[in-house]
């Protein structure tokens, strides 16, 4: 019999002789996991605690997932290939997280009929960029139900989350605010040089925990972007700029991983950002994100002139829909600037209020 290797799980048996399962993540509570490896209610409950949430209980002798219900369809969903191959680990994992809480709050209703407005409801309800995320896990969660024969339609077709205001997201660090960061964290930090890999790399944090002296070879770092999917897998050479050769170069390290945690081990993408926001609360700039470096570095790119493609070597970004962002902007800024030299050569006089052309 094949055995199932699950990660985070602890077994013992009661008093009464009974082996009990539960899971159990560093630094997350413990979750009771019914039934035995494999079956579907076991699955379902693992899936949830891996995502962060723990299921409701069910009366005993009730079903966890009763044929047609959203439950049984989003346990179906997670061992289809639309999901499992389709997306990076990292995706995964936020997409269970939105899965389960849908699961918690709509479990035992039949996936059949919900309808059209039952989704704009609860897109409703939801901020912008949460309603982005949310509409993209749903619309994959009804498009997998209707391939299986499970709906008739897709109740989210044609449904569209509002447009987040175009200053709302992450900050990105000005220069200002770079500088105060270095003056805070000197050379041969941690600090500095997780501050320095975000910035002269572009990239996300999930990607950064990652990196290690043997991805550089040549004067070039290689990475492989997580979050983008797995058919899709980007991997990028990036040519390591002076300024980070120079931290790397002063920063000791033992490990397979630049940055590490007070014990040595390497960090999660979610543990290395609490840390970050540490950092950046020591050098009194708590609106700053490691997220805002990935963008400042993408504003530098474009005020540099470089083009898109251009910045999204270096970022890996799929879509240039976001790198035209900052393109658009440095070149209105460059624009102005010649325009207001332009206007200042053609009519020098208005500098000092003086009329171009006396009176007769």
């Amino acid at each position: 019999m094949t055995k199932i290797r699950l990660a985070y799980i602890q077994k013992f048996r009661d008093r009464h002789g009974r082996l009990r399962r539960y899971f159990r993540r560093p630094g997350s509570p413990r979750i009771a996991l019914p039934g035995v490896p494999g079956s579907v209610e076991f699955m379902e409950a693992y899936q949830a605690a891996l995502a962060g949430y723990e299921l409701p209980r069910r009366d005993i002798g009730a079903s966890r997932s009763a044929p047609g219900s959203v439950s049984a369809a989003i346990a179906a969903y997670y061992g289809h290939n639309s999901f499992r191959d389709a997306f990076s680990p990292a995706t995964q994992q936020m997409c269970r997280a939105i899965l389960e809480r849908f699961r918690v709050d709509h479990g035992d209703e039949r996936i059949a009929l919900l309808g059209r407005e039952h989704i704009a409801k609860i897109l409703g309800t939801k901020k912008p960029f949460a309603a982005r995320n949310w509409l993209k896990t749903i619309r994959g969660l009804m498009r997998f139900a209707v391939d299986t024969g499970l709906r008739r339609n897709d109740p989210t077709e044609g449904i569209k989350p509002a447009k987040a205001p175009t200053s709302v997201g992450f900050h990105s660090w000005s220069e200002d605010e770079i500088a105060q960061f270095e003056a805070t964290h000197k050379v041969g930090s941690q600090a500095r040089l997780a501050m320095g890999i975000l910035l002269y790399t572009a990239q996300r944090r999930s990607d950064v925990v990652g990196m290690g002296p043997q991805h550089v070879r040549h004067g070039m770092i290689t990475v492989r972007a997580q979050k983008t999917s797995r058919t899709t897998g980007k991997t990028l050479q990036i040519p390591i700029h002076p300024a980070l050769h120079e931290l790397l170069a002063a920063t000791q390290t033992e490990h397979l991983t630049f940055l590490t945690t007070k014990n040595g081990a390497p960090f999660t993408a979610a543990g290395f950002g609490n840390r970050f926001r540490e950092w950046c609360d020591e050098a009194r700039l708590p609106h700053c994100t490691a997220h805002g470096l990935r963008k400042a570095q993408c504003r530098r790119l474009a005020e540099a002139g470089c083009s898109e493609h251009e910045i999204a070597a270096i970022s890996g970004h799929e879509s240039l829909s976001e790198i035209r962002k900052y393109t658009r902007a440095a070149a209105q800024a460059r624009m102005a600037q010649s325009a207001i030299q332009t206007v200042t050569t053609a009519f020098p006089a208005a500098r000092t209020g003086t009329p171009s052309v006396k009176p007769a």
